[in-house]
């Protein structure tokens, strides 16, 4: 289920807003009835017209994509900087990020025009899975890594348990590299973790995304999922299981 004014400018008829004020206006039909209520919510089986006209159901299409650094995970920005569907020209459908990478950040992101799945994989209770290999000022002992692994307390809570590798330590030149595997997607959370152990991350990048990774993929490429990988992501996050 989506939210009719979503729908409304996924369709490509306005932006989100002019929908909203469409629907105001009487100007949208849901299965034959006037809705004026922003907010309501309607699914794929639904009739949605828009001044007598019904929307095209778009095809849903999936795509992973390396991000590079520099970039937004955005549709626009108003300060004309390089945003995510930049990349994608060719692609007629509205597709939009699934989650967010900090504009620093690259690394592995989904992008889709399906919001049912978008919200599977994103929602803190479906709990998949996404590494980062982050590249941090200083080396953190054992007990500082532990505190990751535990949870670490934020302004925003606790996190929820991380796993933790040191993949590389180098004290000439006072920085390491760690992997960092969590299933939370709150905002800039890897660097606010590293923050709090006293260790600040320098660069960032998602290598893997539940199963999925970069692999030969160079930063600003993109790849189509498959329909085996879609469905594979879709169980996952339905069952609670990562492999």
């Amino acid at each position: 289920m989506e939210r009719l004014q979503k729908v409304v400018a996924h369709a490509g008829v306005a932006s989100r807003r002019k929908a909203e004020q469409m629907i105001l206006d009487g100007k949208v039909r849901v299965n034959g009835k006037v809705v004026k209520e922003l907010g309501t919510k309607v699914s794929n089986s639904d009739t949605v017209e828009v001044e007598g006209i019904a929307l095209e159901k778009e095809q849903k299409v999936y795509f992973l994509f390396y991000k590079p650094r520099g970039v937004l995970s955005a549709v626009s920005d108003d300060k004309n900087r390089k945003v995510v569907t930049d990349f994608f020209p060719e692609i007629e459908e509205r597709i939009y990020p699934v989650g967010r990478l900090d504009y620093d950040t690259s690394g592995l992101l989904i992008l889709t025009n399906d919001g049912e799945f978008a919200n599977l994989m994103t929602h803190p209770k479906f709990q998949i899975d996404k590494t980062y290999i982050a590249r941090v000022k200083g080396v953190p002992d054992r007990d500082k890594l532990k505190k990751l692994e535990r949870g670490i307390k934020l302004e925003d809570g606790m996190t929820a348990p991380a796993r933790v590798k040191m993949q590389s330590a180098d004290p000439k030149q006072n920085k390491s590299i760690i992997q960092i595997t969590i299933h939370e997607g709150r905002n800039r959370q890897v660097r606010r973790m590293f923050e709090a152990i006293g260790h600040p991350v320098q660069k960032l990048r998602r290598e893997q995304f539940a199963f999925l990774t970069l692999h030969g993929l160079n930063a600003g490429d993109a790849r189509e999922l498959t329909a085996h990988e879609v469905k594979k992501l879709r169980v996952m996050a339905e069952t609670g299981k990562q492999h």
